[in-house]
């Protein structure tokens, strides 16, 4: 009686041919992983390209001798505060001195002294100064820090040219330039870091967080930064997510790029694989 074993190779075409598909995922996790590092690093290169080792904070408004100006700015604040809560329409229009001064004096904005100030108004855009703190380039922990990993800051002394507009309940900035004296601020940086979520900060505010929902309008006129409530009105100059979601979403482009690379490249192996055995 003839034997119906097959022989040993007959199924065993190749150690490679079996373990394709396994090998390709660990090469694109590790092409993930080391494409993930390098694109940190280079960007960490190029953020130092436009920042600086040490803080150089922005000056502060003084309040010396400015009794007079500060009660009136509470004033203010105050009956804008009182029409928010009514039906009505209302509006408050803050100028590039009253801004400065109610970073100064109230402490809900006290995380913007020393790294903000409006600087002037240039048509509907605010001019700010800035000393912005960012995460430097990656680096192994040194003795006593906690932790593998620790970077060393980096700081962003510049001038943003920026508009504001509504983000849901909140009021951001929406980056035309950020200019850095001596350097060259890449596109790509800009585009991140807009909009710039100056007061997201506040949302949990008892105070500025409700204010801010009921905003219907915001914008930049008569050298004053606007902010407007119109019961009924729709906020027409509310950002779109997609707008928000504009720097992160190339990320997921590449990596989606990668991933049907990867589907093609193993399709192929399958295809190669089945053919090899009909053929046999």
């Amino acid at each position: 009686m003839a034997s119906t074993n097959k022989p040993i190779g007959a199924n065993a075409h190749s150690p490679f041919a079996g373990c394709a598909i396994l090998i390709a995922a660990i090469a694109v996790m590790v092409f993930l992983v080391v494409f993930s590092t390098w694109g940190l690093f280079r960007q960490a290169h190029e953020i130092e390209k436009f920042t600086a080792l040490a803080a150089q904070p922005v000056a502060l408004a003084a309040m010396d001798g400015r009794d007079a100006e500060i009660n009136g700015l509470a004033e203010k604040l105050e009956k804008f505060r009182v029409e928010l809560a009514g039906d009505g329409e209302t509006s408050l229009a803050l100028t590039p001195a009253e801004l400065n001064l109610a970073i100064a004096v109230y402490e809900p904005f006290a995380d913007l002294r020393g790294t903000l100030r409006v600087e002037a108004v240039d048509g509907p855009v605010l001019r700010l100064a800035i000393d912005f703190k960012l995460n430097g380039k990656p680096r192994w922990a040194r003795p006593g820090e906690q932790g593998w990993i620790h970077s060393d800051p980096r700081f962003l002394h510049a001038t943003l040219f920026a508009r504001p507009e509504l983000l849901g309940k909140e009021v951001v900035l929406k980056l035309d330039a950020i200019e850095v004296a001596n350097a060259k601020v890449p596109v790509e940086f800009r585009e991140q870091m807009s909009p710039y979520r100056i007061t997201e900060r506040y949302l949990g505010d008892a105070l500025l967080g409700p204010a801010m929902a009921k905003l219907t309008a915001v914008a930049v006129e008569d050298g004053c930064l606007v902010l407007r409530r119109k019961p009924g009105q729709v906020p027409g100059d509310r950002i779109s997510v997609g707008q928000v979601d504009f720097a992160s979403s190339r990320l997921f482009t590449v990596l989606g790029v990668v991933a049907c690379g990867f589907l093609l490249f193993v399709g192929i192996l399958i295809l190669i694989r089945a053919r090899t055995k009909s053929l046999d």
